[in-house]
């Protein structure tokens, strides 16, 4: 009997197949502490809360697939990495014809807005802003008694401020937005902030902007509820330590059977909160009025933030009960001198061994629940000391708010079933997740999308090294407006560039061939395993062909056009014993060679420097008289 591919082998397996054959303005929102800074600033709530939205729709079934109601579901990848970017992104393609635009998710805001071509105040971003005048579709939303106007009193405005101190304000639209390939939703209409005036971290970041998903009005889940296209749910399922992206569902699925739930008031706050009672650290149960996590907002999930912030009092018995279960552990300094991480060394650089180290800690519910959060959910990685890593759940400074960030859900499918008043959580590999969401729609154009919304997400064990496919490169084309001998100049540039936009190491980089063509030129790429390694991970190979795919390898404009095709992913090359070790015989022979050459140099040496010395006599030696020459 055949074995069946594990869902990474078939990934690759496919892509392997798959490369040879293809080539309305309220008031503004938002609130809590500001969060610990980490690479970079993660987005937190905003400073206002919006009123929430209580309009819902139809259940879903309750199947073991992720399986939508009778109503198509969105199906989007998440990209960028928690930690290094501080938010996920996904991506949305908005008018006619369609902008494409790369946006935090955030479960924090209530609007979604993009900088817009009028904005003087805006940073340098991924993608070019939106330029309303080019899109046939496009219609301002005018003012009305259900908006703020600008100062004309012609078109509604938005304005946001979050508690980093940044904020955007702008103007209302509305125009069609696509949610990608991967969607049997089509493109909806729906209203959006086009931006005017950015500041803070929303000037500097990279990402363009932010996808609301909260509640309220403007969000683009009630939005589209409130047309009836979508189930009134949604899931996020965020990437781990080791691997960033993951997946988004807009619309309901079914949730596996051991998937936990948590009540989730809509009326508690404007957030999305649990019914959070006690938390467990290594099976002990931290000593706290369990009201200490209903203070102000309650416990609050936000995907915008990165890390957790507990009121004091549990932040206190939190950090004591974790330094107890770790004394084995060295106590360091953090990575930043400006703050006071709790940080510990010694535990290795295996995260799969995370969990023999350091404890389990679980939330517990107000229905009895209890949600286990493995290390690398409340850890992240020292950025100076190798295999060392730092306590990412801090105090909220004097706030009574519990808010537990992206950290918290790393490697988890998280479902805010908002029609039936619930948060459920099921721990899974959010990597292979997304793949699963990828294979099971077409990767072609919007006009083929299908409309079977079954997913099989029963988990499997993970594979191990002998069962994965082993990837030894991938290739791929590159085409360019611009000339060979323009490009030989910027050879050095491409190749930093090309290898961030992969996020692989510069060194894993090589361009194969530069060769001049009609209009332009030809590049060929591989992509090699980085440092020692013999092969490409599987999760590398399908992010790096996702990535080429879906167009999100994003070159400066000073490239000109471009465009990458033809890639292909190749096992390790299959090498004789003689190609394989022929170096070494070679050397060895070298080696053998010299040895011999400078013992025989050496011989000759002795033997000339005895003849040298026998020539001379001692001076009464008895030699043969000679005969005097005559005078």
């Amino acid at each position: 009997m055949a074995r069946a591919l594990s869902p990474i082998q078939a990934t690759v397996f496919l892509l392997l197949c798959y490369s040879s054959a293809v080539q309305f303005g309220l008031s503004t929102n938002g609130l809590l502490a500001p969060p610990h800074n980490g690479a970079r600033p993660p987005m937190v709530l905003p400073l206002f809360p919006s009123p929430p939205n209580s309009s819902r729709a139809s259940p879903d079934s309750r199947r073991r697939h992720l399986q939508g109601s009778d109503k198509p579901n969105a199906r989007m990848s998440l990209h960028d990495d928690l930690l290094l970017n501080g938010y996920y992104t996904t991506r949305l393609w908005i008018g006619t014809q369609p902008q494409k635009f790369s946006l935090i998710v955030d479960t924090g805001s209530t609007v979604t807005y993009v900088p817009c071509s009028t904005c003087d105040q805006c940073g340098k971003h991924q993608d070019p802003k939106f330029q309303p005048e080019e899109s046939s579709t496009y219609q301002p939303v005018k003012c009305n008694i259900d908006c703020n106007c600008d100062d004309s009193r012609v078109q509604c405005v938005y304005e946001r401020q979050y508690a980093e101190m940044s904020s955007s304000s702008g103007v209302l639209g509305e125009d069609v937005v696509s949610f990608g390939n991967l969607s049997a939703l089509p493109p909806q209409r729906v209203v959006f902030g086009c931006e005017n005036v950015e500041t803070g971290d929303l000037y500097s970041q990279h990402a363009d902007g932010i996808m609301g998903l909260g509640q309220g009005d403007l969000s683009i889940v009630d939005q589209l509820v409130g047309k009836g296209v979508i189930s009134d749910s949604f899931s996020l399922c965020y990437g781990g330590m080791e691997i960033g992206g993951g997946a988004m569902v807009l619309g309901g699925i079914s949730p596996p059977s051991d998937m936990v739930f948590s009540y989730s008031d809509a009326g508690r706050s404007p957030y999305y909160n649990i019914d959070l009672k006690e938390i467990h650290v290594g099976g002990k149960p931290l000593h706290l009025n369990p009201k200490i996590f209903d203070g102000k907002y309650g416990s609050v999930l936000d995907s915008g933030t990165t890390y957790a912030y507990l009121p004091e009092d549990a932040f206190l018995a939190f950090k004591e009960a974790v330094m107890q279960e770790v004394q084995s552990l060295k106590q360091i300094r953090g990575p930043d001198p400006n703050y006071k991480d709790i940080c510990f060394s010694g535990a290795g650089s295996d995260i799969s061994q995370l969990s023999s180290s350091f404890p389990a800690v679980d939330m517990v519910f107000g229905n009895g629940q209890k949600f286990t959060l493995s290390p690398e959910n409340y850890l992240f990685r020292h950025s100076k000391v190798r295999g060392a890593y730092c306590l990412g759940i801090f105090q909220n400074g004097k706030d009574p708010t519990t808010l537990l960030g992206g950290i918290i859900v790393r490697n988890t499918l998280v479902t805010y079933d908002r029609e039936h008043s619930k948060i459920g959580f099921w721990k899974t590999n959010c990597s292979e997740l997304w793949a699963r969401l990828h294979l099971s729609s077409p990767a072609s154009s919007t006009s083929n999308r299908t409309h079977n919304q079954s997913i099989d997400v029963t988990p499997s064990p993970a594979p191990t090294p002998s069962e994965e496919i082993q990837v030894g490169q991938i290739t791929f084309e590159m085409s360019s407006s611009m000339n060979v001998s323009d490009l030989k100049n910027l050879t050095i540039e491409l190749v930093q560039i090309v290898a961030h936009e992969l996020d692989v190491n510069i060194t894993q980089v090589h361009l194969l061939s530069l060769t001049p063509k009609e209009n332009g030129s030809l590049i060929r790429w591989a992509i090699l395993p980085g440092g020692l390694d013999k092969y490409i991970s599987n999760s590398t190979a399908i992010d790096i062909i996702s990535r080429l795919s879906e167009d999100r390898v994003q070159l400066p404009k000073s490239f000109g056009s471009y465009q990458f095709s033809k890639w292909h992913v190749e096992p390790p090359e299959t090498r004789t014993w003689w190609q394989k070790h022929y170096l070494a015989v070679v050397l060895a022979v070298t080696a053998i060679f010299l040895i011999g050459l400078s013992a025989s140099s050496a011989w000759l040496l002795w033997r000339w420097s005895q003849r040298t010395v026998n020539s001379y006599k001692p001076v009464d030696a008895m030699i043969p008289e000679q005969e005097l020459q005559p005078l």
